[in-house]
């Protein structure tokens, strides 16, 4: 009678094309959620809505009325900004719950689904968002923000199993290059269709068609997650296989989560990294939100310059993701992303600089975001990818999504602090600066080679 051999981690065969294929499909396919939903409609659509209930009239150019969800008194204006907020604080605890869960799972795939559809699923439901339902569009946004989040720290777990060091940095690049083109081909076709068929003279039309374009953008996100969870494998770490044997996955999951935490000071130099990504990220996500206010209320700018700027952006960080990638194959992902917060520091001197009421330099700056945007971005989760100790990518990608997302309220304080004291969009801009520099500073202090091996990986040949 012939053994039986217990598999393990090291008899699961390289990854194909097809599978990395359909990783990077995932991109392509939450990145409708990021651009149409967040960056575009939600805010004015769920600000809306709480307008209507706190009794202001559809249209009204302005209302300080208020509502009262769970009985605290909000202002309407201040609705979304809250469940920003709130968001972020629920998700600082339910992401590395999710890594750790996703690290002793032998159904990755499983886990990625469920959170995929569960926001997408919110997504969608935001249909039903009619009237004054504000309260059912704050909890289905909730469940849809956290999910998205929860499902990145899933799909970029995956990363480290579909490639060596030296591959890495490529395939997440084409991974937020194909995100960044689909979630800007879903937008344009948005914005298109808004800009046809909404009337001035009736916002009820528009309201509904900024629903329906959140809607599509769930749709969009369902659809396409359909073709990661057929092609990709599921590549079990050591732990999960023991897990699958004799223990329970969700409560394994909060057990390895608390070793986690005691033994992560075991890696200082991976903690550098985040706290070097925590700063110069903050700086990085704070130009993508205020740019559309300091080009409304200090450039002067008309609305469909920003929409163009936008769209522009999306496209152009398509080609950045991909140019970036490929200078990090000459001289290394990591003197890569120090040059990109070069560039990013460039990117602000040039806003200060710009003129009022002239559209084309806002484009050009633009431009210039579009190209250096999604290589900074894609580069910095591919390093990241090489200082995590094997068989804990979900647990650390947790941690990284945390960096990513949790502490996105700095940028924006300062920016607002400054401005307080100052009254001047420029120089509260300017402030902005100190982030892509310490940031800059503190990724040039990282010994990466010897964090690589700390991490107990294998260092890429060219760093």
């Amino acid at each position: 009678m012939a053994e039986t051999v217990t598999p393990t981690v090291d008899d699961t065969p390289a990854s194909t094309r097809r599978e990395r294929t359909g990783w990077y499909v995932y991109d392509w396919a939450n990145s409708a959620f990021q651009t149409t939903v967040i960056t575009v409609f939600l805010g004015p659509f769920l600000t809306t809505v709480a307008e209507l209930a706190a009794g202001c009239e559809l249209g009204a150019d302005d209302c300080d009325g208020y509502v009262h969800p769970l009985g605290i008194r909000v202002a309407a204006g201040s609705y979304y900004p809250y469940l920003i907020s709130l968001s972020v604080f629920l998700t600082v605890f339910v992401l590395p719950v999710i890594g750790a869960i996703a690290d002793r799972s032998a159904h990755k795939k499983r886990l990625l689904a469920g959170a995929a559809f569960t926001g997408a699923g919110a997504t969608i439901a935001m249909a039903f968002v009619t009237g004054d339902r504000y309260l059912l569009g704050g909890a289905l946004f909730l469940i849809a923000n956290i999910s998205f989040g929860a499902a990145l720290v899933v799909y970029n777990s995956f990363l480290p199993q579909l490639g060596g060091p030296d591959e890495r940095d490529g395939i997440s690049s084409r991974g937020w290059a194909l995100g960044y083109l689909g979630g800007g081909l879903l937008l344009a076709l948005n914005l298109v269709a808004v800009t046809l068929l909404s009337e001035d003279d009736n916002p009820q039309r528009t309201l509904d068609l900024a629903r329906w374009s959140i809607v599509s953008a769930g749709v969009w996100w369902a659809a396409f997650t359909l073709v990661p969870l057929r092609w990709l494998r599921e590549r079990p770490t050591a732990a999960a296989l023991a897990a699958r044997v004799g223990g329970n996955v969700l409560t394994d999951g909060f057990r390895q989560l608390g070793r986690t935490l005691r033994e992560v000071k075991a890696y200082p130099l991976t903690l550098f990294f985040l706290l070097a990504f925590l700063v110069y990220n903050d700086g990085i996500q704070t130009v993508i939100t205020l740019a559309s206010q300091y080009g409304t209320e200090e450039l002067r700018l008309e609305q469909s310059t920003l929409i163009v700027t936008i769209l522009l952006v999306q496209f152009l960080a398509f080609g950045g993701a991909l140019s970036l990638g490929a200078l990090a194959r000459r001289v290394g992902a990591w003197k890569t992303v120090l040059l990109s917060l070069v560039l990013w520091t460039g990117v602000i001197i040039a806003a200060f600089r710009l003129p009022a009421e002239k559209p084309v330099p806002f484009m050009i700056l633009g431009a210039g975001i579009g190209l250096v945007l999604g290589g900074s971005q894609a580069l910095s989760r591919s390093l990241f990818s090489q200082l995590i100790p094997a068989g804990k990518e979900g647990e650390y990608y947790g941690f990284y999504e945390i960096s990513d997302k949790g502490t996105s309220w700095l940028g924006p304080l300062a920016f607002g602090l400054v401005f307080q004291l100052t009254a001047s969009y420029r120089v509260g801009l300017v402030s902005l600066l100190i982030f892509f520099v310490v940031g800059f500073l503190l990724l040039l202090a990282v010994p990466i080679r010897r964090a690589i091996v700390a991490a107990g990986n294998t260092p890429p040949r060219v760093l």
